[in-house]
């Protein structure tokens, strides 16, 4: 087995309890890519003022919060911090797929990128791909699954096209996901089913790598004793942090739905005239 320590990975080496908060990641490349998106928001949010499809203030509001979110789980200390702990690289994960992404796609970003882009308020995002919650689901599931399995997860400390693609990929499908869960009304049953499946995988990731007997992530074999922790308790610590958030979050989005599908199956009541109206 080779050590892990002779590839430095992406965030950098594993940093010290006492140094972690100085351990900012603002690679400029990052930075640049991030606040290009913001701009292109924003742009789009100008050039949809004063029409029908005008962004309200609160959309603009969950966007930006869910950007700002999105940003500081990649380049906070959370970043090297993933570097030492499996835990810290869960709670990452987490954020970015259960509150920054839904936050973003309640903030209707295809819209304004692309009136943005285009210069055009009247250009609209095709939303033909929200309307399949359930392959929205399994893409999630999969790629989920890819990137916790131990090979897969080893091979992002060792490729920066990697880590990205794990990040890019992880986000672009909790996206598509949330976008179809949040968006699409005509799909409640969809959803509804969507929702399910989610929290169960989510859960079972979650517990496998809770309840397995062995650390299996070999990038953290030698980085989590500075800080009070061996690599299976930090491996247990990060399957909780992936298996209560994760099912807790989308058992609560199957709720809502089931409750609307519930009142749309629910028979509209018959007016029965009364006998002084009918005379």
């Amino acid at each position: 087995m080779s050590d892990p320590m002779t590839v430095v990975a992406y965030c950098g080496l594993p940093p010290s309890p006492a140094g972690i908060w100085t351990h900012w990641r603002l690679d400029p490349i990052v930075l640049s890519v991030l606040f290009a998106w913001l701009a292109s928001y924003v742009a789009g949010a100008c050039a949809l003022r004063g029409t029908a499809r005008r962004l309200k203030a609160r959309e603009i509001a969950f966007f930006c919060s869910g950007w700002a979110i999105a940003t500081l789980a990649l380049v906070s200390p959370l970043c090297p911090l993933s570097v030492a702990l499996f835990s810290a690289r869960a709670t990452q994960h987490v954020i970015l797929t259960l509150l920054a992404a839904p936050l973003v796609v309640a903030g209707r970003p295809l819209d304004a990128v692309l009136a943005g882009l285009a210069g055009h308020p009247g250009t609209r995002w095709p939303q033909r791909a929200s309307a399949y919650p359930m392959r929205a689901a399994a893409a999630f599931t999969i790629l989920l699954w890819l990137w916790h399995s131990p090979a897969a997860y080893a091979a992002t400390f060792a490729s920066t096209p990697l880590y990205w693609a794990m990040h890019v990929t992880l986000f672009g499908s909790a996206c598509w996901l949330w976008s179809a869960l949040l968006r699409h009304e005509s799909a409640l049953v969809g959803g509804l089913l969507a929702s399910i499946a989610s929290s169960v995988q989510m859960g079972l990731l979650g517990a496998l790598i809770t309840l397995s007997p062995r650390a299996f992530y070999s990038p953290h074999f030698l980085t989590t004793d500075a800080w009070g922790l061996t690599p299976l308790q930090d491996q247990q610590l990060g399957g909780v942090v992936m298996w209560v958030p994760g099912c807790t979050v989308f058992l609560l989005v199957a709720t809502i739905a089931l409750g609307k599908c519930l009142t749309r199956s629910r028979p509209a009541p018959v007016h029965v005239p009364s006998r002084g109206a009918a005379r």
